[in-house]
């Protein structure tokens, strides 16, 4: 496969990695997709057996920590594109452990941009750095909406240390002339999402009738992207977006966390048969959490006038979707739920 173009996902077996994994394996045959994963508590090769004996897709297990790890892949390949998605991502944790975000998200990330710098120095041509951030880093708005032009203002340790690889991102292409590609989405739904996570983490507490924990009012506005959308519109970015530009990426769908939480305790009801109303008893409010962000709000309007892209999932249809999935997939849930997760989270929301 000498003449397969290579593009390095890391990330690939976590909840959006392994979508953009997927599309990039069955859309571009011409491509090899190395999938350099360290394979923690959210990120599962379950995601990726429907393509994980396809002949053009490679699982590396490693951590992007491990520069010399880096280097290899690099030389051994060549690689001529990066898709950065590899990250630890829950506000939550990054509260608790500010050490490992800092380590992963900006500490991993310059030891990529080094690989990447180290490989391509002189034969920038044809190279592209992209690197997967998110709307958090903006902090909170309270009208209009995030532009690629609103000041960066991150509020936990999670948006903070994206913030901060954001800059290292635009750095190296600054100093040293790599060619470098940055998107920030709005929160994702969807498929395979680690129940950690809003959506997820809702459904299957509804399942299991457990409570559902709901930070302060619920008033805190978000605006959702349907996860397989998010996977086109990096597809679309990374095919046409300039090198040096940032571009944001939302669904131009807001909802309040209560309003979701409430439509989810329907949608679940009806499809497991039970008396409307009985998930709703399940809400349960808790004291909020330092530095919560009361609205995120995207405005899409660049990546969708320069590349084409638009979100296509209408978002009831979605959330339809996504809840059928994980109805029934309860094996994977039981799977990733058996260890760290339920000993975390039962701590952190049941017992407060």
């Amino acid at each position: 496969m000498a003449d397969k173009k290579n593009i390095l996902i890391t990330g690939g077996a976590g909840f959006i990695g392994s979508h953009v994994v997927r599309l990039f394996v069955r859309k571009y045959p011409q491509y090899r997709v190395l999938n350099l994963d360290s394979l923690t508590y959210a990120g599962n090769l379950e995601n990726l057996h429907d393509v994980e004996h396809e002949p053009n897709y490679k699982f590396i297990k490693g951590n992007i920590l491990d520069l010399e790890l880096l280097n290899s892949i690099f030389s051994e390949y060549p690689v001529q594109g990066v898709i950065h998605l590899a990250a630890e991502s829950h506000v939550d944790r990054s509260i608790h452990n500010p050490d490992e975000f800092a380590m992963t998200n900006i500490i991993g990330t310059i030891r990529l941009l080094k690989a990447a710098h180290s490989a391509w120095h002189g034969k920038m041509n044809g190279k592209m750095f992209y690197h997967i951030s998110t709307d958090e880093v903006y902090g909170s708005i309270n009208d209009g909406y995030f532009t690629e032009e609103t000041p960066i203002d991150p509020r936990s340790p999670y948006s903070a240390s994206k913030a901060s690889s954001d800059h290292f991102v635009q750095a190296f292409g600054n100093s040293y002339g790599l060619p470098t590609l940055i998107s920030r989405c709005s929160n994702n739904y969807g498929p395979y999402q680690f129940p950690e996570k809003l959506i997820p983490l809702m459904i299957n507490n509804m399942v299991h009738s457990k409570p559902l924990p709901v930070y302060g009012k619920g008033e805190n506005v978000r605006d959702w992207l349907f996860v397989e959308d998010h996977a086109s519109a990096i597809d679309a970015i990374f095919h046409k977006g300039k090198a040096g530009e940032v571009f944001n990426i939302g669904g131009n769908n807001e909802w309040k966390n209560i309003d979701l939480i409430k439509l989810l305790c329907t949608i679940v009801d009806q499809k497991l048969g039970r008396e409307e109303g009985t998930a709703m008893k399940l809400i349960t409010y808790v004291t909020d959490r330092p530095g919560h962000d009361l609205r995120y709000a995207i405005d899409a309007s660049k990546v969708i006038s320069e590349t084409g892209w638009r979100p296509e999932t209408d978002f009831a249809q979605g959330l339809e979707k996504t809840v059928s999935w994980y109805l029934s997939n309860q094996d994977w849930l039981s799977h990733v739920t058996s260890g760290e997760y339920l000993k975390y989270y039962d701590k952190m929301y049941v017992n407060r």
